[in-house]
């Protein structure tokens, strides 16, 4: 599996789709616990801290994200409050390498969804934390951070 990105047009329209709800009778539980470890693991390998499953291209309503050494993998994600307080933060994206911009996001929010036993979850979040959330649900309705963010600028490493 790879990282899908914005540079091949066949993956740019797909990351731009909405996901599909996951369906947990479709998958058993070795299944889940594989595809949690798999999407950590190209995560980290990415230097990422959040990665949605449209990302490396399947067709499901999950992500997985690791923030001050706490991680998470939340499958049908909904952001059920949003702040008014907004922060503006520099951000980026696995799928849109190299390219940086300035996004406006709401301070706090309450995440719903499901752990990958399938167990209700509710998170409050605020900071990192609260941006990795909206920037991966993003990614699950098919927005890229590109379309919300000001000053996008692209960034050239060094060899």
């Amino acid at each position: 599996m790879h990282i899908w990105t914005v540079n091949d047009k066949k993956e740019t329209k797909f990351l731009r789709q909405k996901t599909a709800d996951f369906d947990f009778k479709k998958f058993n539980k070795t299944e889940i616990r594989e595809l949690v470890k798999a999407m950590r693991q190209i995560m980290q390998r990415a230097d990422g801290i959040g990665l949605s499953a449209n990302q490396i291209g399947l067709n499901l309503n999950m992500f997985v994200a690791q923030v001050e050494n706490k991680f998470y993998a939340i499958f049908n994600p909904k952001l059920i409050q949003i702040s008014k307080n907004t922060e503006d933060f520099d951000e980026g994206c696995l799928s849109v390498p190299g390219v940086y911009g300035m996004a406006t996001r709401p301070a706090k929010v309450t995440l719903t969804g499901f752990n990958q036993t399938g167990k209700a979850v509710k998170i409050k979040a605020w900071g990192l934390l609260a941006r990795v959330f909206q920037h991966e649900v993003g990614h699950l309705n098919g927005q890229l951070f590109t379309d919300i963010a000001k000053k996008v600028e692209k960034v050239t490493m060094p060899k």
